[in-house]
């Protein structure tokens, strides 16, 4: 299930970037007194009662303006609020209610989106009560005092916000496989699907950006179900030129966490680039399958060696992910799309393995008496239990007699050593370092 989105909207100046900064812990939104100091959305995740989301912040609304900025502001927030799945409408407590709160209200009541009224700038709850009350003209239910510069009322707040998460409580379809393409725009993605596909079941243009939303499509072959999701390409910040296309990332995030299998598509031409490493951090970070798929592989110039080549730069650019399989693919012309579905599959599953305690132990025991664990200041590392917790990514919990002894470069060896023995091809692997 993907991280439900909580957007935090209002006017100018009412606090909406402290607020993010709050409640994701960061520094990321900048925070001054001038009003429209924040004009794109900024991103990040949260976590609150075991509740996973991810957090929007959105430039102040000014919805009567008729200034080209303030405009833009405006299309980018209507945008945050047609993704998300809360909305955090925050009012300024100290100024009290004013006419274009009502108008930003109005707005608000017709999405689909629950809304949280929340008065900021409360910083003396009970010599600003009367301050609270004529928020309710809104209409909006009860206004929730906080103060999100002295962090007060934050964690009620926060309650009613996952109160308010769709939970999923039917089964998990087993049998259908959710494959996300992602990657820059114009890269080919949906192109691809269609050529999957046989048919033109989504717009392809040469105009990067043309696929706004994710789509799902799905998709039977030999026998196996599959829902292929083409995702609105992301391209870096300086490069954005549409409101709609500023704000992609976010719904290539969600279909990333909806997924199984992430292919993550790079433009043959243009080789790997900064944004291709941040595209398949994503999907590494979120533990999904993946799989590089090098697109336009037909029109490249080519030798015995290009390939080769290729492969060194992916392995070089992506280290942190050597265990994705690489593909060299045309949509345009079907070169090595039928190998997709057996790659697929095969990652598929290994992201969903599980290893007995046993034989998980009996690989470790064999790899620390092969390269025996650090020592430091005369203290050796001990692993005296493994035993893996979860799937999709796998994850491995390693009780061990000192934390600080686990050497990253230890660890790694480990992993080496269980995708040597298991396989685990395409799917990155967790573990938790836990004293006994």
């Amino acid at each position: 299930m993907a991280r439900p989105i909580v957007a935090i909207v209002g006017r100018p100046n009412v606090g909406k970037s402290t607020l993010f900064n709050r409640i994701t812990g960061t520094r990321l939104a900048i925070v001054e007194d001038t009003p429209g100091i924040t004009r794109d959305r900024l991103y990040a995740d949260a976590e609150w009662l075991n509740y996973n989301f991810t957090v929007v912040d959105t430039g102040g609304l000014n919805p009567e303006s008729e200034h080209f900025i303030d405009k833009e502001v405006f299309n980018q927030a209507e945008i945050a609020i047609d993704t998300a799945d809360v909305i955090l409408f925050v009012v300024d407590g100290k100024l009290g209610l004013i006419e274009a709160d009502y108008t930003v209200a109005d707005m608000l009541r017709r999405v689909k989106a629950k809304v949280i009224l929340v008065v900021n700038k409360i910083d003396a709850p009970n010599t600003q009560e009367n301050n609270i009350y004529e928020f309710y003209g809104l209409g909006l239910g009860e206004p929730l005092p906080i103060s999100a510069g002295q962090a007060l009322g934050l964690g009620d707040m926060l309650d009613e916000v996952v109160k308010l998460f769709a939970r999923d409580d039917t089964e998990e379809d087993e049998e259908v496989i959710k494959v996300a393409i992602v990657g820059k725009p114009n890269v080919g993605k949906s192109s691809l699907i269609n050529k999957i596909l046989g048919e033109n079941r989504v717009i392809v243009s040469d105009v990067p950006g043309t696929t706004r939303d994710a789509v799902d499509t799905p998709f039977t072959a030999g026998g196996q179900r599959y829902i292929f999701i083409d995702t609105a390409g992301i391209r870096r910040k300086s490069k954005i030129k549409e409101n709609i296309e500023k704000f992609s990332i976010i719904r290539a995030i969600s279909a990333i966490e909806r997924a199984d299998v992430c292919i993550l598509l790079i433009d043959a031409n243009e080789g790997i680039t900064e944004q291709d490493v941040k595209i398949a951090g994503i999907a590494h970070e979120r533990g999904k399958a993946a799989i590089i798929a090098v697109n336009k592989w037909d029109i490249v110039e080519k030798d015995t060696h290009t390939m080769k080549k290729y492969e060194t730069k992916i392995a070089t650019e992506l280290a942190y992910m050597p265990y994705a399989p690489k593909l060299f693919i045309s949509a345009l012309t079907g070169q090595r799309i039928h190998k997709l579905f057996d790659l697929i599959f095969a990652v598929y599953q290994n992201n969903a393995m599980r290893i007995s305690t046993g034989l998980l132990n009996d690989v470790i025991i064999e790899a620390t008496a092969i390269h025996q664990p650090p020592t430091d200041k005369g203290k050796a590392l001990r692993i005296y239990y493994a035993t893996q917790v979860s799937i999709k990514p796998p994850t491995i919990v390693l009780f061990v007699n000192d934390k600080k002894l686990m050497h990253f470069s230890y660890k790694r060896f480990l992993e080496n050593k269980l995708r040597d023995t298991f396989g685990f091809t395409g799917t990155p692997l967790h573990f938790i370092i836990k004293l006994r």
